[in-house]
């Protein structure tokens, strides 16, 4: 298998178009993800969520506290958008988070806040109005501002990006 289908096992983000369709799936993603990472990781041994997904990647324990944070961060950005008008969010170095000490911790924990965290976001997803999804924020490392439309649809692509890895 190359590299490329092991980084990216569902292909790279397409940044479709945000629709009324796509919309709904995207927040039933959102929503079964938890449940779907805690079946995938329930089949691992400890040495399996030890072992990287790819050459030089990171372990799918990483991935799984990746996930957790990258989701938090999500969550509080939507939050933001529809708070401020245009706000510059925080970016923050992914795979240096990935090296810290909590990412070694047992996946059950970062399971645990998937669990919550998406129960919460989907509420506030499923509330939104169509003018609510086209607010945005300001991203400053892509120097670019962003839909919670398009965010809504990165991170249903995001769950199925990493499920694939865990899968694998």
């Amino acid at each position: 298998m190359d590299l490329e289908h092991l980084k990216y096992p569902i292909g790279k983000d397409q940044n479709e178009e945000f629709t009324s369709e796509n919309k709904d799936q995207a927040i039933a993603t959102i929503a079964e993800f938890p449940s779907l990472m805690r079946k995938r990781c329930a089949e691992l041994t400890e040495d399996q969520l030890d072992t990287p997904y790819r050459p030089e990647g990171w372990t799918l324990r990483q991935v799984v506290h990746h996930c957790a944070d990258s989701h938090m961060n999500a969550y509080i950005r939507f939050k933001l958008a529809l708070t401020e008008d245009t706000p510059t969010i925080k970016a923050y170095d992914e795979a240096a988070w990935a090296e810290l000490p909590d990412a070694k911790l047992p996946v059950d924990l970062s399971l645990d806040i998937l669990d919550s965290l998406h129960k919460r976001w989907v509420v506030v997803i499923e509330n939104m109005t169509d003018d609510d999804f086209a607010k945005t924020y300001y991203h400053p490392e892509k120097n670019a501002e962003s839909s919670l439309g398009e965010n809504l649809l990165h991170y249903a692509w995001h769950c199925r990006h990493h499920l694939a890895h865990i899968s694998s």
